[in-house]
């Protein structure tokens, strides 16, 4: 794909922000509130003590209803406690923090709002392991295979909740950027049938390889950048397979993330008819050049026409892939937890509040040593954030004239597949939902004057939140790397793609005594040495008056939200307005 003019700037800020960016039953019972602060197992054991029992085990603080610091800090390292494992979806241990989630919405006089009138909405999922020593997929050209290496070349799975899933002998067709968008104007599949194919897509969408061309959202990434958006407009036009390349740049990560997803795959098993392509795989640029070649093609050249209007889809003439995938499956099950706030007014109309609990779990490492995987950032953080705004407006006297809704929900690491449930059953019709908020990984940076809106200039929503920001001295900016496509990348484009008006937002990095600088050594610092590994632990050290202050904000824009009668929308020209838009008419 062709690179933009040279901008070293621009490559500086990239190098950043890739790094930033990567580097997007019943309730239980709830213990009685208890003044004293947990005693872990090791000051127990050095004070003499046998470690406490399981079963008082999280304890429920008394937390204030006031937005505080303090209560935030309590609710982060309770959630990133080695006690639950690294909250591994669907695992004894790590549903526990779901339990506790519950009985911290019970104890604040929330109202349960899962199935059958319990706190918790089932998640039905497969674990899918590849066999490995069971499974090909490799590229004939002519009468010469490719020799295409697992994770050296190429890395590829199946979608699809079977044991064996199986491709011969599929044409390749090399259909661009694999985007259908009318508002665009813009069909990459026009006169194409593929049914049957393998289509082979570029990451990113037209306006990362032209972004002064005016096309798409120039180099801010849209939803038809994201590779799962190519893979489900695959399967919309009948593929057998998918092939993605990598670009390191378009793609904002290195081959070693897309490496990372040989393992095991954790699948909606959800029972219903939404489409999958059996084959979904990646491939490194140079194999796709490769690929190319052998078949009479200049990659580049055709990399560089799929960018300008009118390109039409080449056949890769006699290039045919075959896979034979063999997969061990086991069911597992997970929960999303959530309660409600019932509006005094207008109690069928909600705001919906999300965060994931879930993180990676254990690890066994060479050594048989364990690490555990605790997201105290990543994402006890944003989980503790819905909690201490659901507390503060629960408090509220009178209630709210809207209901509100707080969802945190499961197997984000593993593919958003707790917010994509909600999304196929929401317990609140999209109809009737307002408008969502998302909150994911954030930052103790200290007190910010700015406010980050990832995706920013997508919705309504920011002219509120910007209405709210000013009141606090502050004014909101984007993300550092637009191009990431961070929007794309957390729970909120689950409903995003169903139409409904969505924020991503928290606490920018402009400190407010000690400057932007500041804040980015410190974000990058977190992506760079601990972010999705073992030192995501909480730091009692952290400054989170930030984060109070952040929950001040939004609690101040739900109240000015859920008392009114607005229905904020996209704004014009966003991919998801005309989806909403036909929702609500």
């Amino acid at each position: 794909m062709p690179k933009p003019a040279p901008r070293t700037a621009r490559l500086r800020a990239l190098f950043l922000a890739a790094v930033l960016a990567l580097l997007a039953a019943c309730a239980p019972e709830a213990p009685p509130p208890d003044d004293d602060p947990p005693v872990d197992d090791a000051a127990r054991a050095a004070a003499g003590a046998p470690p406490a029992p399981e079963d008082t085990w999280p304890v429920h603080e008394r937390t204030s209803p006031e937005i505080r610091a303090e209560d935030l800090a309590y609710r982060i390292s309770t959630l990133a406690d080695d006690r639950f494992a690294g909250r591994f979806p669907g695992e004894e241990r790590g549903e526990l923090a779901a339990d506790w989630i519950a009985g911290e919405m019970e104890r604040m006089g929330l109202q349960p709002a899962g199935d059958d009138g319990t706190w918790f909405q089932e998640v039905p999922m497969i674990r899918s392991t590849l066999d490995e020593a069971r499974s090909s997929l490799d590229i004939v050209v002519g009468d010469e295979p490719m020799g295409l290496r697992f994770r050296d070349d190429v890395v590829y799975w199946s979608p699809n909740p079977e044991a064996a899933v199986a491709v011969d002998d599929s044409e390749l067709v090399f259909v661009g950027y694999g985007v259908t968008a009318p508002e665009y104007d813009w069909d990459d599949y026009a006169g194409t049938d593929v049914t049957g194919k393998t289509v082979v897509i570029l990451i990113n969408d037209p306006g990362f390889a032209r972004p002064d061309a005016g096309r798409f959202n120039g180099e801010a990434m849209t939803y038809y950048g994201r590779w799962t958006y190519k893979y489900e407009e695959a399967a919309r036009r009948g593929a057998a397979g998918a092939i993605i390349v990598h670009q390191a740049e378009p793609a904002s990560y290195g081959w070693t993330v897309v490496h990372g997803w040989a393992g095991p795959q954790l699948l909606l098993d959800a029972g219903d008819d939404e489409p999958a392509i059996p084959v979904h795989a990646w491939a490194r640029e140079e194999v796709v050049q490769r690929l190319f070649e052998a078949a009479g093609h200049d990659f580049d050249a055709l990399a560089e026409a799929a960018a300008e209007p009118g390109f039409e889809a080449v056949e890769l003439g006699g290039a045919r892939l075959s896979a034979s995938l063999h997969s061990d499956l086991e069911p597992m099950v997970s929960r999303n937890v959530a309660g409600r706030i019932e509006g005094s007014a207008r109690p069928d109309e909600h705001l919906l509040y999300m965060a994931h609990w879930d993180h990676m779990g254990e690890r066994v490492n060479d050594d048989g040593s364990v690490d555990v995987y605790n997201g105290a950032i990543d994402n006890a953080s944003g989980t503790a954030f819905i909690l201490e705004l659901a507390e503060a407006i629960a408090a509220d006297d009178p209630a709210p004239e809207r209901s509100l809704l707080f969802v945190a929900v499961t197997a984000e690491e593993q593919g958003l597949l707790g917010s994509e449930y909600y999304a196929r059953r929401p317990l609140v019709p999209l109809e009737k939902t307002v408008a969502g908020f998302n909150f994911d990984a954030l930052q103790p940076v200290g007190r910010t004057r700015d406010v980050m809106v990832v995706g920013k200039g997508s919705s309504e929503l920011e002219d509120l939140l910007e209405e709210k920001a000013a009141a606090q001295g502050r004014h909101l900016v984007p993300e550092a790397n637009p191009a990431a496509g961070s929007f794309y990348r957390s729970d909120h484009v689950s409903l995003a793609r169903r139409g409904l008006p969505v924020m991503y937002a928290s606490g920018g990095l402009e400190h407010v005594e000690r400057g932007r600088e500041y804040g980015e050594a410190m974000l990058a610092d977190y992506y760079a040495n601990r972010y999705h590994e073992p030192g995501d632990e909480f730091d009692p050290d952290w400054d989170l008056t930030g984060l109070a202050e952040d929950a001040e904000l939004f609690a101040a824009l739900s109240r000015r939200l859920a008392n009114s009668e607005d229905w904020p929308n996209w704004y014009e020209g966003n991919e998801f307005r005309a989806l909403r838009d036909a929702m609500m008419d």
